[in-house]
């Protein structure tokens, strides 16, 4: 096991610092509620963030409409809030031989979702188990997509389905959803089910091809068939479409405005400290 890194038996190098060993409750402790704080008091560095915290943007959707590129996890959190679920799909040890022997890290993946037409998928590598699974559940809100929702049969009652067939795949991983009759519910293996539940997908059949072992390119293909059900121009969608201002231009003197200057002096509060 020696040449190995220790890593057959646990993790770590077999000199009783296993994942155990890192990271104690009582040592982040502290840092937790500071952080809870930060969170509390956010500062928005994009025109999106600052747009969003006015309340000049109602929804995601409007964000989807335009297309604008979300790079503050805030703003998710500030649209969806409390319905946001995450759960950890898998943390995986990845090793890079170096000079010194090998390098251990952990690999996440997160899946979040609010049970209502949105879903997002985050991985992150770190050399903390922690540290992976907060990264992963930031990028996994930065992802989060709409998923539309479609019918069986007759438009009866709410969107409880895929609207029409749709193919994803990733590596060497394909994975087809297939709208299901109302009752059915969601016929797929135990990674896509998941998924699926948290984009709010009731009755769905999954086929699945290649090596669905792989359960990061498992998961990664089951978000891309999610990806792709606004991908599909139906009939129901063939009306007049009617160019509207984007936010920013809309907003534009909003935006032209400086940020205030208590930003300024909470910052210099916070290096005082």
């Amino acid at each position: 096991m020696a040449d190995r890194g220790g890593f057959g038996r646990g993790f770590g190098r077999g000199r009783g610092r296993g994942r155990g060993e890192r990271g104690r409750g009582d040592r982040r402790g502290p840092r937790r509620g500071a952080r809870r704080e930060e969170e509390e008091k956010w500062v928005p560095v994009t025109k999106l963030g600052r747009l969003v915290k006015e309340g000049k943007i109602r929804s995601l959707e409007q964000i989807y409409l335009f297309s604008l590129p979300i790079k503050e996890h805030q703003i998710v959190e500030f649209f969806l809030g409390a319905a946001l679920k995450d759960e950890v799909m898998k943390i995986m040890p990845v090793q890079k031989q170096t000079r010194a022997g090998q390098r251990t890290r952990f690999k996440a993946f997160v899946v979040v979702g609010d049970n209502n037409g949105h879903v997002g998928l985050g991985v992150k590598c770190s050399k903390e188990v922690a540290t992976a699974i907060r990264g992963a559940i930031i990028l996994a809100k930065l992802s989060v997509i709409p998923v539309r929702r479609g019918y069986w049969g007759n438009k009866i009652g709410k969107p409880h389905t895929v609207p029409c067939k749709v193919t994803g795949k990733c590596g060497s991983v394909t994975v087809r959803l297939v709208p299901a009759p109302r009752g059915s519910g969601i016929v797929a293996a135990r990674v896509p089910k998941k998924v699926l539940q948290f984009a709010g997908i009731d009755d769905v059949f999954t086929s699945s091809r290649g090596s669905t072992k792989t359960l990061g390119n498992f998961v990664k293909a089951t978000y891309d068939c999610l990806l792709k059900t606004y991908g599909f121009l139906t009939p129901d969608l063939w009306r007049e479409t009617r160019f509207t201002k984007s936010p920013f231009q809309e907003f534009t003197d909003f935006l032209a405005k400086p940020t205030k200057l208590s930003i300024v002096d909470d910052t210099e509060k916070a290096l005082v400290y």
